[in-house]
């Protein structure tokens, strides 16, 4: 089993890899995905007989007890901002923003400099 995991986990990042180059190609394919997906989902579920109000209930308590419910719907981005008592976006004035964009910059090059320490570091320690 575990063979057949790691064979499918490779094959997936090669696939990505190669997709990548090819955004537009990648999205259509990966939309064809989605909705076959959920055309097989629907189809088994009306062969099954499952009314659409059981189908609600059914998603409903399978997402919630996976934590997806939330997520799936508002994304995880929203979440954070109410919890933050942030401002939307297109209530930020333009200095409000460039002052975040210079905030994440500055935390970007800092964390970019202790990558490069540790690895620095991880070097010697191997020397």
């Amino acid at each position: 089993m575990r063979k057949i995991l790691r064979f499918f986990d490779r094959f997936e990042d090669k696939v990505r890899g190669a997709l990548s180059h090819f955004p537009m190609f990648y999205a259509f394919l990966g939309g064809v995905a989605v909705v076959s997906f959920w055309r097989g989902v629907w189809e088994t579920s009306d062969l099954l007989g499952i009314t659409p109000q059981a189908s609600l209930v059914f998603g409903t308590l399978i997402m919630m007890s996976v934590g997806i419910l939330v997520t799936e719907f508002l994304g995880n981005r929203i979440i954070i901002t109410g919890l933050r008592g942030d401002k939307k976006l297109e209530e930020k004035t333009l200095k409000e923003i460039e002052d975040e964009e210079m905030f994440l910059s500055n935390l970007k090059t800092k964390v970019d400099r202790i990558e490069k320490m540790l690895i620095e570091l991880s070097k010697k320690k191997d020397i």
